[in-house]
């Protein structure tokens, strides 16, 4: 039972129970409503424990009647009364304190309350400008707070574990240096340096790698990062993660650990247990199957790799694409075989609103493939087509051919249209999975060079170090994300821990020797003083909270997010400044 020691207060309203019948308590809180029957008023009294029902009655005294008759919703009270139970018949069991009631004795009103804009006590989602706008009235709302009540349970879990198994929490600075490697910074200007910048931090990396050269082992830290990037429902401008950090071990030493800190903390916070040996992918064995690199695991309709048979087709999409080195797949959507026309349409701008030029499909029936594209193929291709896509009759199939690339983003997108649309994913259902074996580096067309696919840190698997001389786009990183029904909700690596590779890696990525000191000199310069091996991952907290509160956003469970244009409605920041605190930092507006 939670207690309130110390405090006038002897009880949280939502956490009365019948052993404090013919007691004396003392409650504050706020009018969740107010029902006034006859002689008898009754209101339903909050706090962020939940709800209990105080009557007040005339007989008892006619003054403090009145007072309650002037009662409205959000009213801050103080009751004073004895609990009893309930008269038989008039117990509501959908809550806690339903058994028993609080028969007021003196009320004291703290503060009165406007008419809220929306009902606190509705269950109808209010517009979300509008909470954001009266965010502390919206954090009021039982479903609201409960997100909250699950975020501390969680993070409460995670320093458990984590002290439990000798990690130190070690935190790290907020005014840093600007290294734009990925996303945009934040800069906040020098006062006492002029002209020059802090960056605020996108992730402590480069400090709690410094950390593992200082020592100190095993460091973690459950620590506010900010990236200057567009945003959407996953994404705020400011979030928090988890950052963990190790000496002295290899991949599987992480990812044994984190399997079980995991599982700790979900099951602390929800009372699940999940599976103590996570599933696991290869990069290549998840964009080949799913279509992208954090495939949801809670149905199937894997791709399936037709390009050798659409290579011998008469259908010159198809063969065109493979002799581009493009690539044919599809994905069997089960019993899907009736969809209109119309319905037929819908997935096709699906498919070209995600790159495609179109979108192939044959209906299979029990005579066979159903489809105007069946005409280019001959009997044993398409019979080959059907054995592949393991299709029976009411199947439909869908297909994309086009570069590898644009294959994977369509299909791996319909993949998940599909299975929403067959009510194939359980909500309540919990797939964990490790992505490993990522490339290294990638090559961007725009800025025609090879930009790190984690980030310039991540070590190359020992194997794959001669290809960073002669095909570096064929290196594989020692780098691994986790997965939570389809969203990365975490990511790490081995670090490069030698100097000569770190620099290899810098010259490889175009940062020439001059801007990788610049930018990188103190991490260079510590690696040459006894850098351990060392290895760590950090896990996206706002985005594990949702998924497990079954929030739709991250917004549901940061306390004061920001819109999608990087706004707090309730503050409206950002704004302007006064003029002379620009003169302080050094700085001129310029008309935008």
């Amino acid at each position: 039972m939670l207690r309130c020691k110390s405090m006038k207060r002897t009880d949280y309203c939502g956490a009365l129970t019948k052993a404090k019948v013919d007691q004396d308590v003392l409650l504050q809180g706020w009018v969740h409503r107010r029902r006034d029957h006859g002689g008898l008023i009754f209101i339903d009294l909050r706090d962020r424990e939940g709800i209990v029902q105080v009557v007040f009655n005339p007989q008892q005294s006619q003054e403090i009647h009145e007072r309650a008759h002037s009662l409205r919703s959000e009213y801050v009270l103080e009751v004073a009364g004895k609990v009893r139970p309930r008269p038989s018949g008039t117990e509501n069991r959908e809550l806690s304190t339903g058994e028993i009631e609080v028969h007021a004795a003196n009320l004291t009103i703290l503060n009165p309350s406007l008419t809220p804009p929306f009902a606190i006590e509705d269950e109808n989602e209010p517009a979300e400008s509008l909470r954001l706008k009266y965010r502390y009235l919206d954090l009021r709302r039982r479903s609201v707070q409960q997100n909250f009540i699950l975020r501390h349970h969680l993070s409460r879990a995670v320093r458990r574990f984590l002290d439990q198994n000798g990690f130190l929490e070690i935190e790290t600075p907020f005014l840093t240096k600007s290294t734009p490697e990925g996303a945009r910074d934040f800069l906040v200007p020098s006062r006492l340096n002029a002209g020059a910048f802090y960056a605020l931090p996108q992730s402590p990396q480069l400090f709690k790698q410094i950390l593992m050269v200082s020592g100190f082992d095993r460091y973690y830290q459950i620590v506010r990062c900010f990236r200057d990037e567009d945003l959407r429902a996953d994404r705020q401008p400011e979030f928090t993660q988890i950052d963990i950090e190790m000496s002295f071990i290899d991949r599987e030493d992480i990812l044994s650990l984190m399997e079980e800190m995991v599982g700790e903390i979900i099951f602390q916070a929800k009372g699940v247990r999940v599976e103590s040996s996570f599933s696991r992918l290869t990069y290549r064995e998840a964009m080949d199957r799913y279509g992208v690199d954090k495939p949801d695991l809670r149905f199937g309709l894997e791709l399936k790799d037709l390009s050798d048979v659409a290579a011998g087709a008469e259908f010159k999409v198809f063969r065109e694409a493979v002799e581009k080195k493009g690539r044919v797949k599809a994905i069997n959507a089960k019993g899907l075989a009736t969809l209109s026309r119309k319905d037929l349409e819908e997935l096709t701008q699906e498919a070209t609103g995600r790159g495609a030029k179109g979108l192939a499909w044959m209906k299979v029936t029990a005579e066979g493939m159903e489809a105007p594209i069946t005409k280019f193929f001959k009997p044993e291709m398409l019979q080959e087509i059907g054995r592949r896509m393991e299709a029976v009759p009411g199947d439909l199939l869908l297909f994309v051919a086009d570069k590898e690339k644009v294959v994977y983003e369509v299909l791996g997108h319909l993949r998940l249209v599909i299975a929403k649309r067959l009510n194939l994913i359980d909500p309540k259902a919990l797939k964990l999975l490790w992505v490993t074996d990522f490339p290294l580096l990638e090559f961007d067309e725009t800025e025609k060079r090879y930009v790190a696919m984690h980030h310039p840190f991540t070590a190359p698997m020992d194997e794959d170090v001669p290809l960073l001389t002669t095909d570096p786009l064929r290196a594989r990183a020692k780098a691994y994300d986790i997965v939570l029904n389809g969203t990365e909700i975490g990511g790490g690596s081995i670090r490069i821990h030698r100097s000569d590779v770190q620099s290899k890696i810098f010259e490889l990525l175009g940062i020439k020797k001059e801007e990788a000191e610049s930018k990188f000199g103190f991490l260079l310069e510590a690696l040459q003083y006894g850098a351990p091996p060392h290895g760590g991952i950090a896990f996206g907290f706002d985005r594990m909270t949702a998924i497990l509160a079954g929030a739709d956003s991250i917004r549901d469970v940061i306390a004061f997010p920001k819109t999608q244009k990087g706004i707090c409605l309730m503050t409206n920041a950002p704004s302007d400044v006064d003029s002379k605190q620009l003169k302080d930092l050094h700085i001129k507006k310029t008309e935008a």
